[in-house]
């Protein structure tokens, strides 16, 4: 077995200048710090493979495997870039400051929701999801970002102004129904798929949303091009090596995520696949992502680590599940932290979160009542990375938490 990624500690997981996952990366990083983000199951944090696959992937070279040793494999450190990291930084920010001359930093909720809808076809509206809050709803009196105008850490001072601009690209990456277009792969398969993907986060102590967008970019390349069932692992192994360069300060390197599929596929292959992902979506792959929604939602609420960490397993169980992929990732957040606040009975949603999600609960309702059937009738004994990773003590257990009755849980939300 390779040796273990203990170099990277989580404190080393900083927040990079000038992007929007800095925003609520540095406070939450703090209160994450006691989590471990190891898999019970897995050795020291070392790579596991995992080539038995069954029916996607080439499972019949872990038989040769058998009673070969392992070769040790070392694993690169990539330095830091410095002065170019600064440079790449400061492009951004004044990208960013040139996107927000269209759209004023005061703009309300009803503002952003008829900006988002504003260049959608007709056909492509669902009127049951409101983006945008009722009208001439008034500013609350409590600003979230207040309290940390001192720490140019947190960019409290263009908090606002960047999840505006991140619900406003949410509409240039909305997700069809493309499994219909697929000659050969299913949602059982992707289901397989995604679990692995959430291991391999475990083990090389990636980020979570290194995982979240992984899936993401992995969404919208399978929209464009077909893949065959023996190439699967393949595209999300590759969607993960994007998304780390993209998110991680030491992301792994190529060798791993050969090893870690058992060398079924080789460095040319690997590489061409990144290539073709990323001319495919044409570099842009800065996708908005629920994971950095569910953040700044959870601040709003003031909730407490464990109630965001269960809003995070549930949010976490949709990774796998074909039928949220074509959902927004800011109401997806919403739906899974208003579902964790009913399960730990600590009221509903707030002025302060209707206000800055653009969200009221009837707009959340069915896909509340849909991720409480998911926690409930979901189980399937195929896709345990997601339920055994959030029911270690680390995770204080969530997983274990029982659901709520669905007549209950309506009666709740209704009232």
């Amino acid at each position: 077995m390779p040796p273990a990624r203990n170099s990277k500690s989580l404190s080393s997981k900083q927040a990079r200048p000038g992007r929007g996952a800095g925003v609520e990366n540095v406070q939450a990083d703090k209160e994450e710090i006691s989590q471990a983000k190891r898999s019970p199951s897995s050795p020291q944090g070392a790579p596991r493979k995992r080539s038995a696959f069954g029916d996607i992937t080439n499972a019949h070279k872990a038989q040769g495997f058998v009673g070969k040793e392992e070769p040790e494999k070392a694993i690169l450190k990539k330095a830091s870039k410095g002065f170019a990291a600064l440079n790449v930084a400061k492009n951004n920010e004044i990208n960013l400051k040139k996107s927000l001359d269209k759209a004023p930093s005061k703009e309300g909720p009803a503002e952003l929701g008829h900006a988002v809808n504003s260049d959608l076809r007709e056909e492509q509206v669902d009127p049951s999801v409101v983006v945008a809050a009722p009208a001439g709803l008034a500013a609350p009196a409590e600003d979230i970002d207040e309290g940390q105008l001192d720490d140019p850490c947190a960019n409290a001072e263009y908090a606002k102004d960047i999840f505006i601009y991140m619900r406003e690209r949410e509409k240039s990456f909305l997700l069809p129904d493309y499994m219909k277009n697929q000659p050969d792969i299913t949602t059982d398969m992707r289901a397989i798929l995604v679990d692995w993907m959430v291991e391999v986060q475990e083990n090389f102590e990636l980020t979570h949303e290194t995982l979240y967008l992984a899936v993401k970019l992995m969404d919208h390349y399978l929209v464009q091009v077909g893949a065959m069932r023996d190439k699967l692992q393949l595209i999300g192994s590759t969607a993960i090596l994007i998304a780390s360069k993209f998110e991680e300060r030491c992301p792994p390197c190529v060798d791993d995520f050969l090893y870690i599929c058992d060398d079924a596929y080789k460095r040319e292959e690997l590489l061409a696949t990144e290539r073709s992902i990323l001319q495919t979506l044409r570099f842009d792959i800065n996708v908005p992502i629920a994971y950095r929604f569910l953040r700044r939602f959870a601040k709003c609420a003031q909730a407490t680590m464990e109630t965001l960490t269960l809003a995070r397993f549930i949010c976490e169980l949709t990774l796998q599940d074909y039928a949220f992929v074509q959902e927004r990732a800011s109401r997806l957040a919403a739906s899974c932290l208003l579902l964790a606040l009913k399960m730990k009975s600590l009221g509903g949603w707030s002025p302060t979160l209707e206000y800055y999600s653009g969200y009221g609960t009837r707009d959340l309702l069915p896909l509340v009542k849909q991720l409480n059937c998911l926690l409930t009738y979901g189980r399937d004994d195929r896709l345990r990375a997601v339920r055994n990773k959030y029911s270690h003590r680390v995770f204080f257990a969530v997983a274990q938490t029982e659901p709520v009755d669905t007549q209950e849980l309506e009666k709740a939300l209704q009232s």
